[in-house]
């Protein structure tokens, strides 16, 4: 074998570049679950000691988080006075919830994968599926951090003013159903910005639904929703104004029967919203970064999803929620 030194280093930095990265993301849910990352947003720059203090934590291990962090970007580093801080971008990537562009739910997502590696190998050499609800909870506790914060971002001030006539009818009082709902931060939204529609969501998964109904308790929109247990394909239901899918439409086992499905469900002038990851057509035109996470979660998790379900046929697409 005859080998090109300048392209094997060139790939070992690929790789040391990678695994850095990978080692790096259970860091990020540390920073999250312990609320270290918040607790530095507006605190100006800090020592380990004063964010150990203010979060509860031992500063040894906040000190090694810190170094982290900065070697990662993800925090910045004074050499002269030893402390660290996050910058504005850092803050509102990291730190603030609310912010369309919140990261740190997509490392729960990662952390799923790996925790369900086993159930995938098995399914690449059976042809099974694997579905949603198999997986463990991290991915929809990560799936409602990352996607949530878009759709706040988006989904009353953008999305639906998009749409001819949808707005006047859920200001006057229309009927939406929500399908794939996950945890209902999608319908919730809804619910709060209009407050004369009525709301249901389905889903098949049904730790998911008891997590909407909770969601919707705390978010005082329970009296105007409805989280139910139904398949794209089966839902109940007529009638509806607006039938609404959010990234969800390429992890099922037939989405052309889920579409025939919402079709028939719809008022004759009513409206289906689809939301879903933008990809290119072709193999060549998605090798970037983007195919690369795309590529990697359809491995993972679309795939496996959607052989998992009657009709299986393996959509191919970028992660979301069923």
């Amino acid at each position: 074998m005859s080998l090109d030194q300048g392209k094997l280093n060139e790939f070992v930095g690929k790789f040391v570049s990678d695994f850095g990265a990978t080692l790096h993301a259970p860091t990020i849910i540390l920073g999250e679950k312990l609320g270290l990352y918040k607790a530095m947003a507006g605190a100006g720059q800090i020592t380990p000691a004063e964010l150990a203090a203010k979060t509860g934590t031992r500063e040894r291990y906040v000190k090694e988080w810190l170094s982290s962090q900065a070697a990662a970007g993800y925090a910045m580093y004074d050499t002269s006075s030893g402390k660290y801080w996050l910058t504005p971008e850092q803050e509102f990537t990291l730190a603030d919830e609310n912010s369309p562009a919140y990261l740190p739910g997509a490392f729960y997502i990662a952390a799923s994968i790996f925790k369900d590696e086993s159930k995938i190998v098995d399914a690449f050499r059976t042809g099974r599926g694997v579905g949603w609800h198999e997986h463990d909870e991290y991915l929809f506790r990560g799936t409602e951090k990352f996607f949530r914060p878009g759709y706040a971002a988006n989904l009353v001030s953008s999305w639906l003013p998009a749409l001819h006539g949808v707005v006047p009818k859920l200001e006057r009082g229309g009927k939406v159903a929500d399908i794939g709902c996950g945890h209902g931060s999608s319908t919730i939204i809804m619910a709060k910005a209009y407050p004369n529609s009525s709301f249901i969501g389905y889903d098949y998964h049904d730790l998911s639904i008891q997590a909407a109904r909770r969601a919707a308790q705390r978010a005082g929109v329970a009296d105007r929703i409805k989280f139910e247990v139904a398949d794209a394909s089966s839902y109940p239901g007529e009638n509806f104004d607006l039938v609404t899918v959010f990234d969800a439409l390429h992890d099922m086992g037939d989405p052309t029967g889920a579409a025939k499905h919402v079709s028939s469900t719809l008022n004759p002038d009513g409206t289906w919203l689809i939301v879903e990851p933008m990809a290119n057509e072709t193999t060549q035109e998605n090798l970037n970064p983007v195919g690369k996470m795309f590529y990697s979660a359809s491995s993972m998790l679309c795939v496996p999803a959607s052989l998992s379900q009657d009709g299986g046929g393996g959509t191919r697409r970028s992660s979301g929620r069923i």
